[in-house]
């Protein structure tokens, strides 16, 4: 049974055992080219270093834009962003965080996506929708692992 009380309404958190080095899930999170693969093309994520601003392209018709910035990067450990979906009428500005740890024979990688405003009821929907799209996108991230390994 789970403490609700503990339950952070504003935001999704998901955690996903990896059986892969923390090195090539590090690789998965900030390869740009990885990151392609899994997750959707960006333009200016070279690099990535405090401050390095770039986009995401959503691949929809038409296309999106998520626009974001590095707040702050922990090599192989952890990586933190801002989020802005510019497609949105109101742009909310997320917090996304990757957050990897060694477990065993593979890693743990905890994702929260942070900044619901649970009040409002298009961001609660939002929220619900970035739940179901990281679940997804989780395991479009397993099988780039797996590709990776072979």
């Amino acid at each position: 049974m789970t403490d609700d009380s503990a339950f952070n309404r504003a935001a999704v958190e998901i955690g996903r055992f990896y059986p892969h080095s923390p090195d090539r899930v590090w690789q998965a999170l900030t390869d740009p080219a990885h990151l392609e693969k899994w997750l959707m093309p960006s333009t200016g994520f070279v690099d990535p270093q405090v401050g390095t601003q770039f986009v995401f392209t959503v691949p929809t018709q038409p296309p999106g834009e998520i626009a974001c910035k590095v707040l702050a990067i922990h090599p192989g450990r952890q990586v933190t962003l801002r989020w802005v979906d510019l497609r949105a009428q109101r742009p909310a500005r997320w917090t996304l965080d990757w957050t990897i740890h060694p477990q065993g024979h593979g890693t743990r990688l905890l994702l929260t996506h942070s900044g619901f405003d649970t009040s409002d009821r298009r961001q609660k929907m939002a929220r619900n929708g970035m739940k179901r799209m990281w679940n997804r996108v989780l395991v479009q991230l397993d099988a780039l692992l797996q590709e990776l390994t072979t």
